[in-house]
């Protein structure tokens, strides 16, 4: 177990899944609560703060891939998207509005607690050692490596958990290209194209946040046949 105490928001409007899950997990030594749908959720986010959204996409009403994007807006808790759509494509627009990953209905419970604690894994301490900050010049843009955190000027850039991870692998080897698939290793993803396709659209999110022009990147770049590569000032 990552943290005995995370607290974990479910959200699906099935209520015999939705009870299946926080008593499965509440078994493992998580703090559960539970939405019905994308109001009650928001209901609950209001007012508590969690470690973890998992969030059904198949809701009526306003869907998941809606409140994912509406979240992102001001909240970097992670989100893992229940899907029982099985296309790629329909994954990939989860991960593009925001989600953190993404698992496909049917699942088994084992698999589900296994990527929460992945996520867990990459979320970044809240402490950190109190030596010299070490930061990474992007530009106008700068990266504390040393707090996890992303700034462009005065104003700090919010990352999701999988973004931060990634800024956390390129800045221990600045200058030196990561392969796709060592980034969906470190990631603590599994292996296959489709994952790699995933952690491409986390790339483009990323350079949003970095480049003046994140469609011909200057720092985080693309290295022919090697993967990408972090190149600061």
């Amino acid at each position: 177990m990552i943290d005995p105490d995370a607290h974990l928001l479910i959200v699906d409007d099935d209520e015999r899944i939705r009870g299946l899950l926080q008593k499965f997990l509440m078994r493992h030594g998580f703090i559960v609560s539970a939405a019905r749908d994308a109001n009650h959720a928001r209901r609950l986010l209001g007012g508590l703060e969690f470690d973890l959204i998992v969030l059904d996409v198949m809701m009526p009403g306003e869907d998941g891939l809606s409140l994912t994007k509406h979240l992102r807006e001001t909240l970097t808790t992670p989100i893992l998207l229940l899907t029982a759509k099985g296309e790629t494509e329909d994954r990939i627009a989860g991960l593009e509005v925001g989600a953190d990953d993404y698992l496909a209905k049917p699942f088994e419970p084992k698999e589900l607690l296994l990527r929460i604690n992945a996520i867990l894994r990459r979320v970044p301490p809240e402490e950190q050692p109190a030596a010299g900050p070490k930061v990474l010049h992007l530009g106008p843009v700068r990266y504390d490596i040393e707090r996890g955190e992303l700034w462009s000027g005065e104003e700090l850039v919010r990352l999701t958990a999988t973004e931060s991870a990634l800024m956390r692998i390129f800045s221990a080897c600045p200058g030196e290209p990561v392969s796709r698939g060592d980034l969906v290793a470190q990631l603590g993803r599994d292996d296959g194209q489709a994952q790699e396709r995933a952690v491409d659209v986390q790339i483009t999110r990323l350079r949003r946040k970095i480049e003046a022009d994140p469609k011909q990147p200057r720092y985080l770049q693309t290295v022919r046949s090697a993967g990408y590569m972090l190149a600061p000032d």
